[in-house]
């Protein structure tokens, strides 16, 4: 007979648990079913970007996007995928192998422009590699002239770059900047976002540890306000059932959406009632981070 006393553990988010039936990270023995347990081997991306795939194949559904210079745990490599986690918020899946270098050396940098690109010598006149978005993470080796120089002679224009441990602390402005970007989904590159990786992004420039899915960061960010609260205010977060957005100021909302297929700014009330006629539902919740600067006018979602 069942002891009532007893609850269960809740379930483990298969989007942070480093697990399958065939291999679990060596730190879940004995809390996750597996045939083998393996420790991961620290590697980061050395690619601008790339897709975090659910299953090791092209074509497979992406869930979110590594970008250079993120610290990942490698578990496995086959076929040309590795299935991995992120560090910086433990999303796990299969990163292309061909995406991934040495852990070290670690960023110095990190890209401060909207976008830049990555050049096979310091000269502007030379086709580029790749693009750079916003928060990119850079080991520099040295400077050249105008460019950082990286591992693998690849260089980028020094003066879209800061010193890693640059801050934004307006996160609303962060997002402010990337109006116009497209709507990904997956996306967490200025080139390409979804409405929690817009979040994360700003949040992320601004010091402060950030979930990807917009369900988990209404879980972790925050107090939550009351629904009928006076008192919105820039930097406040407003959440749907799977979406997310942020308040510019008591009325106006900025957030990356399949309406628009953007990062759009649009008032507050006027999103609400239409996202109101989709699968999103009502708001639910509004919260607020310590770091959300008060602007003084107030208004209502009602």
């Amino acid at each position: 007979m069942q002891n009532p006393t007893k609850t269960d553990p809740a379930p483990r988010d298969a989007r942070l648990t480093p697990g399958r039936p065939d291999l679990a990270d060596s730190a879940l023995a004995g809390a996750v079913a597996a045939e083998r347990y393996v420790a991961p081997e620290p590697a980061r991306l050395v690619a601008p970007a790339a897709p975090l795939r659910r299953e090791p194949r092209e074509g497979a559904a992406i869930d979110t996007e590594a970008v250079m210079g993120d610290a990942v745990r490698v578990y496995e490599v086959r076929d040309g995928f590795a299935y991995v986690q992120l560090v910086h918020d433990g999303y796990v899946g299969y990163l292309p192998e061909a995406s991934l270098g040495p852990a070290d050396p670690a960023p110095t940098h990190r890209v401060r422009a909207l976008r830049t690109f990555l050049y096979p010598a310091p000269d502007l006149k030379r086709p580029p590699l790749g693009h750079l978005g916003l928060g990119a993470a850079l080991p520099a080796l040295d400077q050249e002239g105008d460019y950082l120089r990286l591992p693998g002679d690849r260089f980028v224009f020094a003066p879209h770059c800061e010193a890693s441990d640059w801050r934004a602390p307006d996160y609303a402005g962060t997002a402010e900047r990337l109006v116009g970007t497209p709507y990904l989904w997956g996306g967490r590159t200025s080139l390409g976002l979804d409405c929690s990786g817009l979040v994360q992004l700003a949040l992320d420039l601004a010091g402060i540890p950030c979930p990807r899915d917009a369900d988990q960061q209404e879980r972790a960010l925050g107090t939550a306000l009351p629904l009928e609260t006076e008192a919105l205010r820039r930097g406040d977060l407003v959440f749907w059932r799977g979406h997310v957005g942020l308040m510019l100021d008591h009325e106006r909302l900025i957030h990356a959406n399949g309406h628009h297929m953007a990062v759009a700014v649009e008032p507050l009330r006027v999103a609400a009632a239409r996202i109101r006629e989709t699968s999103y539902g009502a708001v639910t919740s509004l919260r607020r981070l310590d770091a959300a600067q008060d602007l003084g006018p107030s208004g209502r979602i009602s």
